[in-house]
């Protein structure tokens, strides 16, 4: 197998009741995620990595806030077009679902696990 791009999905909001805190833990959960899905040879995703900072530039002030909003949920569906495929991480989230109910529908593999994802076959070195 190939090296897929592979979307983490999993809670970012979800359960925090807006604590920042809570939601930089459940970030670095996924970012954690991200890194395993890396050291198996593939490129993890986050849509939380292309979302904010676009938020951001556009003027938003808060997570949550009208700005942020229109570009949350729309980059993770963005990303799943362009993603080979989904890894849900536990925890209750409804964007999660919903990133798990697109690639579903795309037709792309929604893993469970990092270990359920393919090995990735090393590249020959040519010489």
């Amino acid at each position: 197998m190939t090296p897929q791009l592979i979307l983490v999905a999993g809670p970012y909001r979800s359960g925090t009741q807006g604590d920042p805190e809570r939601i930089a833990l459940n970030l670095e959960r996924l970012e954690q995620t991200a890194l395993r899905v890396y050291q198996q040879g593939h490129v993890p995703m986050i849509g939380e990595w292309v979302a904010l900072p676009l938020a951001a530039v556009a003027g938003s002030k808060a997570i949550g806030d009208e700005i942020s909003e229109a570009f949350l949920y729309p980059v993770a569906s963005r990303l799943i077009e362009q993603c080979d495929a989904v890894l849900r991480i536990e925890g209750e989230s409804r964007g999660a679902d919903e990133d798990v109910r697109l690639a579903t529908e795309l037709g792309k593999p929604v893993y469970w696990s990092v270990s359920d994802i393919p090995a990735v076959t090393p590249r020959s070195s040519g010489s």
